[in-house]
């Protein structure tokens, strides 16, 4: 029966000392005394992560040498160190400061960026640690696939990007217009008429002369020409240094 007893007393005063040694520590979030909602509040240590409700308040369970850290996309990272103090207070207030504005700055993403502090490295350790604790603690039924890899590639973003590819208006083709032999375009344009009148020539010498007109350079020009009268001219030019062959 005694020892029954010193038992009970024993496990009552181990009991009574855990439960002082951890605490629910309440607490509120300020900035220029407005409640700020929707700051992180991790627990480092003990890798909780909750997050301030509309009225800036935050309940944690803490214990001494815990380290509580602020994160909030508009203002500056904020940490603190539980010790015996911050325990015994019943309603623990928490100043954050705006981050200045950088109007030199250009911000070509859609993600807010977090400005660091002089201790950058111990910043974004803590900034990648939280984002990894809130992913695997926020809650999820294991029984039911949603789709999703953890910590995996984003593969629904990734296959938007790719639809997005197929769904852009092609650029129009451009015909490439054919290209049309002097000769040719010198006989559509000038009938049999003009070149035995007007140049003398015989009728077997017709493909002969124009012939003679397609090795000049010039004729390349024209092919890509409608005008009647450059075509003439340039036949009847042509037409004096055929007749000195």
């Amino acid at each position: 029966m005694k020892g029954k007893l010193l038992f009970a007393c024993y496990f009552i005063m181990v009991n009574s000392v855990f439960s002082q040694s951890q605490k629910i520590l309440k607490g509120v979030v300020m900035c220029e005394k407005n409640p700020v909602p929707k700051v992180d509040v991790a627990n480092y240590k003990s890798k909780q992560v909750i997050t301030t409700n509309t009225l800036g308040t935050f309940s944690v369970q803490v214990k001494v040498g815990d380290e509580l850290v602020f994160i909030s996309k508009n203002y500056e990272i904020k940490r603190l160190m539980v010790d015996q103090k911050t325990m015994n207070l019943n309603n623990l207030i928490i100043s954050l400061q705006l981050k200045p504005e950088q109007l030199n700055e250009v911000v070509i993403t859609n993600i807010a960026s977090i400005k660091l502090s002089a201790d950058n490295k111990w910043e974004e350790g803590k900034i990648e640690e939280i984002n990894l604790i809130k992913n695997a603690t926020s809650l999820k039924n294991p029984a039911v696939y949603d789709g999703r890899i953890e910590n995996g590639v984003d593969l629904i973003k990734i296959g938007s990007k790719i639809m997005a590819l197929f769904k852009k208006e092609k650029e129009p083709i451009k015909k490439e217009i054919p290209k049309i032999e002097f000769a040719t375009l010198a006989r559509k344009t000038c009938d049999e008429k003009f070149y035995i009148q007007t140049l003398h020539l015989k009728p077997e010498q017709i493909n002969l002369f124009l012939q003679f007109c397609e090795a000049d350079p010039k004729s390349q020009t024209l092919s890509k020409e409608t005008s009647v009268l450059n075509i003439m001219d340039f036949l009847i030019y042509k037409n004096t240094d055929f007749k000195k062959l």
